[in-house]
């Protein structure tokens, strides 16, 4: 897509839904540190989001723990936990890790009362100062029965979490659209984006500013035959393209109804999916940096289940970023 074209044109009813560790050119990126108040919140320029790493089943805590552990060997700056994670999911990694952040990429405000996270946040902080970052969003009326207004309940959730304590520079809000971004930009750290392009981050960014967490999701398949690589990503994307806050997002980013149809075009795949060999997806992640992010969440896709731990494709990432 043309960057001239680069134009801030979503609307306003649009959403989405510690210490330094030094890694891949260090800590600092621009951007990075996140005031919070009591000290600088660290993610660093690439972390890792994972459904598999909020895994509940006591039989794998040893596992995630020592996934956690390996990641933060491996110079990642963060870890994102998906599938509406809580503060909970984060525990038992910030125990077994010394320096990483761990958020949640997202926790939706529908499934965890303001209160019941406020209590969970102070505990952990109170244990592990410094080292937990609260992602929210509104995840998405197909998902959520009680989805009405999301901009509207995002509002008041803040308001509770303000209320309750939790700092407005611990946490990040899931934003697609203006309103969103705005909400990140005025009554949170800042914003993890997910399923967008880097010209949704110059957006995003514009519409932040300067000094505001952008930190963008961006889906990795380490495979190099095109026809393969995209038959992953389109396994994978059928989901979402029946979600209409991605696809209105698509569209108005550019692409036309025929790029969201059979699992979506080539043109689509291509760019929300990092592909190819190590040059390639190298240049990927850093469009996003260019474009303005300050911590690209790097998922890695492949033919396993979802909540599986990919660590040979987090150790070829770290390999080819470092």
């Amino acid at each position: 897509m043309d960057r001239t074209r680069l134009s801030w044109r979503m609307r306003a009813d649009a959403s989405q839904e510690p210490d330094g560790a030094a890694g891949f050119g260090g800590i600092h990126g621009p951007g990075g540190p996140v005031g919070d108040g009591m000290g600088i919140q660290h993610t660093g320029r690439h972390g890792i989001w994972s459904m598999g790493l909020r895994a509940e089943d006591p039989a794998r805590r040893g596992e995630l723990a020592e996934a956690a552990v390996e990641l933060e060997e491996l110079g990642f700056g963060a870890i994102w936990l998906g599938g509406s994670s809580a503060v909970r999911h984060a525990v038992p990694l910030i125990e077994a890790t010394t320096r990483l952040t761990v958020a949640t990429g997202i926790q939706s405000i529908w499934q965890y009362e303001a209160g019941d996270t406020a209590a969970e946040y102070a505990a952990l902080e109170t244990a592990h100062p410094g080292r937990f970052l609260l992602g929210l969003g509104v995840s998405h009326a197909k998902l959520a029965d009680q989805y009405r207004r999301p901009y509207s309940a995002m509002v008041a959730y803040l308001d509770a979490l303000d209320a309750a304590g939790v700092p407005a520079e611990r946490r990040v809000l899931a934003a697609l659209g203006p309103r969103m971004l705005r909400l990140s930009r005025d009554r949170a750290a800042g914003s993890h984006p997910y399923l967008v392009t880097p010209e949704h981050t110059a957006q995003a960014r514009e519409a932040l500013g300067e000094g505001r967490l952008l930190a963008p999701e961006l889906k990795v398949i380490l495979e190099t035959d095109p026809t393969r690589a995209r038959a992953t990503a389109r396994a994978h994307l059928s989901f979402y393209l029946g979600l209409p806050n991605y696809t209105n997002t698509f569209l108005r980013l550019g692409f036309t109804e025929d790029d969201l149809t059979d699992g979506g075009s080539d043109r689509l795949i291509d760019a929300v999916y990092a592909w190819g060999d190590e040059n390639r997806i190298r240049s990927r992640v850093d469009e996003f940096h260019a474009a303005g992010a300050d911590h690209v969440a790097l998922q890695v896709i492949d033919e396993g289940p979802g909540d599986a731990l990919p660590r040979e494709g987090w150790r070829r990432l770290a390999a080819l970023l470092g």
